[in-house]
């Protein structure tokens, strides 16, 4: 048995020298998937004072106790930035720049701390299930997605790429909602139930956009250059204006396919091409059936079944 074992070990760790592409040995160290996942509860604690952690606060001790923990935040979100530089561009990073992302990410944090509330809000005023906004913050999946997508999209815009994309896959291990953090999301944005709801890298969405689960904002085709290889960072998933509704089920493809102001997008439905504003769109039978809709005088959180 002992023999089998040690043969085992020796195949096993010679596979293993023969896939670089599976390992990280003799390289710069990487960011820790755990220490990303313990900054985006810290970033919580910081976002939603009084709600997540320890801690009972009052108005005496929140200034000292958000100050420690964005303190704990700087110094270990620059430690897994540093990591992260490291490994993106193969050189040695300095811990100077790594420190200069992490502050430009604080003075950006009360406006993201802004979206988050009307993220939060348009959730209250979208589901009238929801009884209050201990229940948002503390149970619905969408909120918590959509959070942990507003900070990791800022790093990902200061030019970090990797812990940006561990923060949103945990976000979709523990909600079933992907989000990437590339895309481009405006304000006041709900996503209700949630499982199952993809939005591309190169998706934009407008402001009061509502999506119910099972949503796909996603490519249509991935181009290929002379050599066979996918051509990155051009636009492969749609566009989304302001006031939209999309229903669960719905399939949205393609970099070119806008969705116009004010639209409802019904449920199960298949588009790969644009729809003018204020147009309502559904399934009859096996047919798409495109139909004008007046300008909504509301939000389209109280907007009626496609």
């Amino acid at each position: 048995m002992k023999d089998r074992i040690r043969g085992a070990i020796s195949r096993i760790v010679s596979a293993a020298e023969s896939r670089p592409q599976l390992a990280a040995v003799d390289a710069a160290a990487r960011p820790q998937k755990k220490e990303i996942i313990e900054l985006i509860r810290l970033f919580q604690e910081v976002v939603y004072p009084g709600y997540f952690g320890d801690t009972v606060l009052y108005r005496d001790n929140l200034r000292d106790h958000l100050g420690d923990v964005l303190f704990r935040i700087h110094l270990r979100l620059s430690a897994e930035v540093e990591k992260a530089i490291e490994a993106e561009e193969g050189r040695p990073a300095a811990r100077r720049h790594a420190r200069d992302i992490v502050t430009e990410l604080f003075e950006r944090l009360p406006e993201v701390s802004d979206r988050v509330a009307e993220d939060v809000q348009a959730a209250y005023d979208g589901d009238p299930a929801a009884q209050g906004f201990d229940e948002l913050i503390l149970a619905y999946p969408g909120v918590k997605a959509v959070f942990t997508y507003r900070i990791a999209h800022e790093l990902h815009r200061l030019g970090v790429r990797l812990i940006p994309r561990i923060m949103t896959e945990f976000a979709h291990n523990e909600t079933g909602i992907d989000i990437h953090p590339g895309a481009t999301i405006g304000r006041s944005f709900f996503i209700d139930h949630g499982t199952g709801v993809v939005i591309g890298e190169t998706t934009n969405i407008g402001d009061r956009v509502k999506i119910y689960q099972g949503v796909t904002l996603g490519a249509l085709s991935f181009p290929k250059n002379e050599h066979g290889e996918l051509i990155r960072g051009v636009k492969r998933h749609p566009t989304v204006e302001d006031d939209v509704v999309i229903y669960a089920g719905a399939t949205i493809l393609g970099g070119a396919t806008v969705i116009g102001q004010g639209s409802v997008i019904g449920g199960s439905v298949w588009l790969t091409t644009s729809v003018p504003p204020f147009t309502r769109v559904t399934l009859a039978g096996e047919q798409l059936r495109f139909e004008p809709r007046s300008a909504p005088a509301r939000s389209p959180a109280g907007d009626g079944p496609a």
